[in-house]
């Protein structure tokens, strides 16, 4: 076998492969070969059939599998001899060996292009330091408090307000073209945004029994398409408003909400929990200001395939998040071209990063261990509830277990620029908050 590499583009290789016809006719014997051991024929003992008659009943399969077999063998070997590691799928142009004859065929792919890297450790970046502040730390006791309230019909009767919890029953007027619309006995929180801001005006302000027709309002993004951007008239009977009577915080509460010794206990793991995350929230800032400067002014061929597949995730992250609020792409009235238009420069950007970090990694060497790659793949499986075997097959199959590794690279190569940089903290800037708080 024998091969040669066209550089097509920064990011573009073409290999073309030679076969002599011995090395072509040896493969379809040894693929044959393996035919006649598993070969089940009336009349003869299997592995016995003769080899003209395994080859005659099974020609399209042996040649096939010896065609698929030999360019695998060859692309392994010469990927190996000349360094080189795809960014996308193998674009093989072959046709078919023939027994006795010379046989060839090329293949294309992307590679991460050469880059002439700059000094990349012992840069300098500020860093905002990490600050709690006691109005955030009691905003989360408040939310304990709430969490843990009684809920009690009110003693008095009186008007419908904001925080009170209320059971109400509804239904657009007939005639209209939601007609249909309607529940009984309807419970919701007022002012927590659980329903149209003006649904619930039509509720505050009544007295228990007491009923108020009024104009309600759907936005365009409203999960119904159907009612999406339209407006109907629709009549609001209360029935009951109860009220929510918070609970003083107390050592006991404390405990009965996240098993702690004491309020003041409750407090110190709230601030740790703002740093912790704060803190590394901070840090990713940072680092993406390294490598945005890093990058400045150098020119990065972009793999195309990377660009695609980062528009596809973006494309799917979309559609996920859409199809958890009940919605689908189709609500949002672009077409998949636009979308993708939409999202090319932020893919671009993201492909860039990729590409610099990968050859940050392939400059220190940097490798990634199977146990790393199966730590993934066991995440993901834990998250989507899938068996981890099958995931992991799945991106075996499909070449995603390559992007994982990348990922992993990646994130090494970020992680070995901060660590080596000279890094200065700086007072958080005015009004910076951010990561949430968990208790």
């Amino acid at each position: 076998m024998e091969y040669k590499v066209e550089e097509i583009s920064p990011v573009e290789r073409k290999i073309q492969v030679s076969v002599p016809a011995e090395e072509a006719t040896s493969a379809i014997l040894a693929t044959t070969a393996l035919y006649r051991r598993d070969a089940d024929v009336k009349g003869f003992r299997k592995g016995k059939v003769p080899t003209d008659m395994v080859e005659a009943r099974y020609r399209k399969q042996i040649f096939d599998e010896a065609t698929t077999d030999l360019i695998n063998l060859h692309i392994n070997q010469i990927l190996t001899e000349l360094k080189l590691v795809p960014m996308s799928g193998l674009k093989v142009d072959a046709g078919q060996i023939v027994k006795g004859e010379d046989f060839s065929y090329s293949v294309s792919f992307e590679v991460a292009p050469r880059l002439d890297l700059p000094e990349y450790k012992g840069r300098k970046i500020e860093q905002e330091s990490v600050e709690v502040k006691d109005d955030e730390v009691q905003a989360v006791v408040e939310r304990i408090r709430e969490s843990l309230a009684e809920v009690a019909e009110v003693e008095e009767p009186r008007e419908a307000k904001d925080g009170d919890v209320v059971t109400v029953s509804f239904a657009a007027l007939a005639g209209g073209e939601f007609e249909g619309l309607k529940a009984d006995n309807f419970q919701l929180e007022l002012g927590k945004g659980q329903a149209l801001e003006g649904f619930e005006q039509l509720i505050i302000g009544l007295k228990p029994d007491e009923q108020r027709t009024g104009m309600i309002s759907f936005p365009a993004d409203f999960i119904n398409e159907k009612l999406a951007g339209k407006s109907t008239e629709v009549r609001v009977h209360l029935h009951s408003i109860k009220e929510k009577r918070l609970p003083e915080m107390t050592d006991e509460l404390a405990k009965k909400a996240g098993k702690f010794e004491s309020v003041d206990k409750m407090r110190e793991a709230i601030t740790e929990s703002y740093t912790k995350s704060r803190t590394q929230l901070n840090k990713s800032v940072a680092q993406n200001k390294l490598i945005e400067q890093l990058m400045e002014g150098m020119e990065i061929p972009l793999p195309p395939s990377l660009v695609e597949k980062n528009i596809g995730y973006m494309v799917s992250e979309r559609r996920e998040r859409l199809e958890r609020r009940g919605k689908s792409l189709e609500s949002l009235g672009k077409s998949m071209e636009e979308l993708q238009a939409e999202f090319k420069p932020e893919a671009e950007k993201m492909a860039r990063t990729q590409v610099f970090l990968l050859a940050v990694a392939t400059a220190e060497g940097l490798t990634v261990d199977p146990q790393e790659v199966e730590a993934v793949i066991r995440q993901a499986a834990a998250q989507s509830g899938q068996e981890y075997e099958n995931l992991r097959e799945y991106h075996e199959r499909t070449g995603l277990i390559h992007d994982i590794k990348d990922r992993i690279l990646a994130d090494k190569a970020s992680e070995l620029i901060y660590e080596t940089s000279e890094v200065t903290e700086v007072p958080p800037a005015q009004g910076a908050g951010g990561a949430e708080a968990s208790a």
